[in-house]
């Protein structure tokens, strides 16, 4: 008799370990239908209506291309807008990288001395109010055509964001948890390891959400100026030759580079800040 009971037990616990073994799977994968659901639909709408409007109206390619006419000319050549938009990201991530790490070394140096807040912090601000677009002439005249000028642009663009919530999560630190590494005698590189930048990590990562997107934008004005390749020079030189279809290609391909860069910092946040209540769904 305890035999059938036996193996009754084995094979339900064989079935809510089957079950318990697709919970992770079909959570995911809910929770990514949910939230790629409603932009895509939204997408579709948008482009639909477009391409509605442009052929009931009968609007000249030149003026404004259907999207249809935008899709062929992405699959005539996707290796041309695929290469320049390497060249656009190769210069966006190197100038967000040397942005990002002037930003937070400065602002790990604020974080420790008003002083130097107060002294530096004017500085920045008249970098942030300066438009790049009237110095972008001026770096080509002083660094030439090529990398240079387009990482000075990008670092500029992306620099203010970075630094000043930077500033703000190293000083957002629990009190109790400063006070009891000072207890400890630590050093400030430990507290500064330890404690400050693992809580301006959600200050950082909302920073980059804003900057990596800001650092295509300015790619693409460094390569208006300065630029001998990618995509800013593309749409520059198609809108020269009334070459709508491949302006608005370019354009599609950064949009594009601009939504993936944004969703790999997104992901990296919820990888690294999964303990915060900022990276959990709601």
């Amino acid at each position: 008799m305890e035999r059938p009971l036996v193996e009754g037990d084995a094979r339900l616990s064989a079935e809510r370990r089957g079950i318990e073994a697709s919970k992770p799977l079909s959570v995911p994968l809910l929770s990514f239908a949910r939230s790629v659901a409603p932009p895509l639909s939204a997408l579709a709408v948008a482009v639909g209506l477009w391409e509605a409007w442009v052929r009931l109206r009968g609007v000249p390619e030149y003026l404004v291309p259907a999207p249809s006419a935008i899709a062929q000319r992405l699959a005539e050549d996707p290796s041309f807008f695929a290469r320049q938009g390497g060249v656009t990201l190769y210069g966006a991530l190197a100038g967000f990288a040397l942005g990002s790490t002037i930003a937070i070394l400065l602002a790990v140096a604020m974080a420790h001395s008003r002083f130097l807040e107060r002294s530096l912090f004017p500085l920045a601000i008249m970098v942030k109010v300066t438009p790049i677009v009237a110095i972008a002439p001026l770096l080509a005249v002083w660094f030439g055509f090529g990398l240079a000028p387009k990482l000075f642009i990008i670092a500029l663009i992306v620099f203010f964001p970075v630094m000043v919530n930077a500033v703000i999560g190293l000083r957002s630190v629990n009190p109790w948890a400063l006070q009891y590494l000072q207890s400890l005698a630590a050093s400030p590189w430990e507290v500064l390891v330890k404690l400050r930048l693992p809580s301006a990590l959600p200050y950082l990562f909302a920073a980059f959400k804003v900057s990596i997107p800001l650092s295509v934008i300015g790619a693409v004005v460094a390569e208006w100026f300065s630029g001998e390749e990618g995509l800013g020079r593309v749409i520059q030189v198609s809108n020269s030759n009334v070459d709508m279809p491949t302006a608005f290609a370019a354009i599609v391909s950064l949009a594009a580079l601009g939504v993936g860069l944004y969703l790999i910092v997104s992901l990296a946040e919820r990888r690294l800040l999964s303990w915060h209540e900022s990276a959990m769904d709601t």
